[in-house]
């Protein structure tokens, strides 16, 4: 698909987006080379929720302290997860301090609730440095560039452009958007969503301005008006989120259904920094 650049700032983005650096590997060697086995979803619940931590290993690269954990289940099967501590997390002026962690939850049980299997599994969970949030690792293909691939899966980037929308994504970096073996796309990294105040910074700027396509609409209106639906997440936002910080997801969605197009940048800064 071609590119659109319709104003001076879009064409620094493409500009910096093309000279992209070298993408780093999402995990540590020792991480990656550890085996692979087949996993329900009732098994990754039971892994994130009682697995014992076997080890971790530090994400060096990571904003705030991330950790590679080796998590053991009771016949002896070790699976690979995310641990990101509260204590590890870096202040900041815009988000409230220790809040991160919640925030990465919350993200995965809105697109739960909305049908999208977007954010791979992920609660909360005690660890080596405390409370903070676990999720499942996903194996992802690091050939995979979302703002130079080819065969782009258009149909997930799309539902995922909308979903940073709805939970004011403010860091959604090309890093950040995965695909696994099986060609499935993932969107990691939740921790600075569901913010007040507009904060949409992202590099899925593929489809600005253009409608959405109807099915996308369609799940979102069933969501919106099935009995119970929004109201259940409310109920779960409620255990993460203040307040205004959920109302704000459910007035976006009011504003998706009516406008019935894909955002387009505002005036304040929109992309991410670094790009990946």
């Amino acid at each position: 698909m071609a590119k659109r650049v319709s104003t001076a700032s879009d064409a620094a983005y493409y500009a910096q987006a093309d000279a992209r650096p070298p993408r780093e590997s999402g995990m540590p060697k020792r991480s990656r080379e550890m085996p692979k086995r087949p996993m329900s979803r009732e098994q990754a619940e039971r892994l994130l929720r009682e697995g014992t931590f076997v080890g971790i290993e530090l994400i060096p690269w990571a904003s705030n302290y991330t950790f590679a954990a080796s998590l053991m289940l009771p016949n002896g099967d070790c699976y690979m997860g995310i641990y990101k501590p509260r204590r590890g997390e870096i202040p900041l002026y815009d988000f409230p301090t220790g809040t991160l962690y919640r925030r990465e939850v919350a993200a995965y049980r809105a697109a739960r609730a909305l049908g999208w299997d977007l954010v791979p599994l992920t609660l909360i969970r005690d660890g080596p440095h405390g409370v903070g949030s676990l999720q499942l690792f996903i194996e992802a293909d690091e050939q995979f560039d979302v703002l130079h691939d080819p065969n782009l899966d258009h149909a997930a980037v799309q539902r995922l452009t909308v979903f940073d929308f709805l939970t004011n994504n403010a860091d959604r970096k090309a890093g950040h958007v995965l695909r696994d073996c099986d060609g499935h796309l993932w969107g990691i990294d939740h921790g600075l969503t569901f913010n007040e105040e507009p904060k949409l910074r992202t590099v899925l700027w593929h489809y600005q301005g253009q409608p959405i396509p109807e099915d996308i609409l369609s799940e979102l209106e069933e969501f919106a008006t099935a009995p119970g639906r929004a109201e259940a997440l409310r109920v779960e936002l409620g255990e993460l989120l203040k307040r205004p910080e959920i109302e704000g997801f459910f007035e976006r969605l009011e504003r998706v259904l009516a406008l019935r197009r894909f955002p387009s940048p505002g005036p304040r800064r929109h992309v991410p920094w670094p790009l990946y």
